[in-house]
C-alpha cells in the first residue's frame, strides 16, 4: 500500500515474516496505509508519521491478546515443526531398505523399482517414484536419510509437513522422468537424492518468493537461489556413481514448485490439506510400488 506525502515510519521489525504478516492484517482491517518491507536482513511495517501512535497501539493490543498462543488472524493452526514428514520418510527408506535387502516376498525390488530410461520412455512411468525409494548400499541410505531429513525438516516447518513432502515427492519424480527423458536408453539409477535436492530446491525458490515479495534488494532477492546453487555444486556432484543430471533435475523441479506455492501464504498450513497432501504423497508410493509388481 503507498501513502503519498507523508514521512515513512517503522513501528515493527521482525526476523519471521508471519509476525509481520499477521500485524499489517491488523493495519489493514483499521484501514490505515502501511509498507512491509525486507530491510537490513528484517521484515518491517512502516506506516505514516500521523498514523504511528494509533498503529502502535493497536498492534500492542493484538499483542496482548495473542499471548495466549491463539491462532493467527487467518485461524489457522501454528506452523508445523516439520518433523511428522521427516519421520515419515525416514520410515518409508527403512522399509524398503529392509525389503530389497532381504528379498521380502520374493520379489527383485531393485528390478522392478529402479529407474531405466528407455523402460521409462516406453510408459513405465511407475519407476521415477520407486527408485527413489531404493539405495545401493548403507552408505548411500544413510546419507540420504542425513541430508534428506535435514532438508525435508525445514521444508515441514515453511510449507507443512503434509504439503512439503507431496512437493518433495512430486519434485523428486519429476526430476527422474526429466533425467530419463534426456539419458541414454539404458540409463539406470536409484536413490532418494533426487527428491532430497527437490526439496533444496523448494526451499530456495520459496525464499526467494518471499523476498520477492517484499521488495528485497536485487543481491537479497537472489542469494537464496544462488545457495541453492552452490549447495547443489557441493553436494550433488562428488562421485563418480552420483546421478549429477538427476540432482539438477531435481532441483530445478523443486525450484519451480517452491516459487509457485511461495506466494500462496498460508494457505496450505490448514490442517486438512496437511492431512489431504500427506496422504496423496503416501498413495502415490503404495500406488507407484503397486503397479510395478503388478504381473504382465
Amino acid at each position: 500500500m503507498s501513502h503519498e506525502g507523508n514521512e515513512w515510519v517503522t513501528i515493527y521489525r521482525s526476523g519471521r515474516e508471519d509476525d509481520c504478516r499477521d500485524r499489517a492484517l491488523v493495519l489493514q482491517a483499521m484501514g490505515t496505509p502501511y509498507q512491509v518491507r525486507w530491510e537490513a536482513n528484517e521484515f518491517i511495517i512502516a506506516v505514516a508519521a500521523t498514523n504511528v501512535a494509533s498503529s502502535r497501539a493497536e498492534l500492542e493490543a493484538y499483542t496482548t491478546e495473542n499471548r495466549d498462543g491463539r491462532s493467527d488472524l487467518h485461524g489457522t493452526r501454528p506452523r508445523a515443526d516439520g518433523w511428522n514428514g521427516v519421520l515419515g520418510f525416514i520410515a518409508v527408506l527403512a522399509v524398503m531398505a529392509v525389503f530389497q535387502r532381504h528379498d521380502a516376498f520374493g520379489v527383485d525390488w531393485f528390478a522392478h523399482g529402479k529407474t531405466h530410461a528407455g523402460l521409462i520412455r516406453q510408459g513405465e512411468w511407475w519407476r521415477v517414484v520407486t527408485a527413489l525409494t531404493l539405495h545401493t548400499d548403507l552408505l548411500h541410505i544413510l546419507s540420504n536419510l542425513v541430508i534428506g531429513g535435514l532438508v525435508g525438516l525445514f521444508a515441514g516447518r515453511s510449507f507443512g509437513s503434509g504439503f512439503a513432502w507431496l512437493c518433495i515427492l512430486v519434485g523428486g519424480g519429476f526430476g527422474n522422468l526429466l533425467n530419463a527423458w534426456l539419458r541414454p536408453a539404458e540409463h539406470t539409477s536409484v536413490g532418494a537424492s533426487t527428491a532430497v535436492f527437490a526439496a533444496l530446491g523448494l526451499l530456495s525458490g520459496h525464499a526467494w518468493r518471499q523476498r520477492r515479495r517484499f521488495h528485497a534488494s536485487g543481491m537479497e532477492r537472489w542469494a537464496p537461489l544462488v545457495g541453492g546453487l552452490l549447495l547443489l555444486g557441493y553436494l550433488g556432484a562428488g562421485g563418480g556413481r552420483t546421478d549429477v543430471p538427476a540432482h539438477v533435475f531435481g532441483f530445478l523441479s523443486g525450484t519451480v514448485l517452491g516459487t509457485v506455492f511461495g506466494k500462496t501464504g498460508a494457505a496450505w498450513q490448514q490442517r486438512s490439506i496437511q492431512i489431504l497432501a500427506g496422504s496423496a504423497a503416501m498413495i502415490m508410493v503404495v500406488l507407484a510400488w503397486a503397479v510395478a509388481l503388478t504381473p504382465g
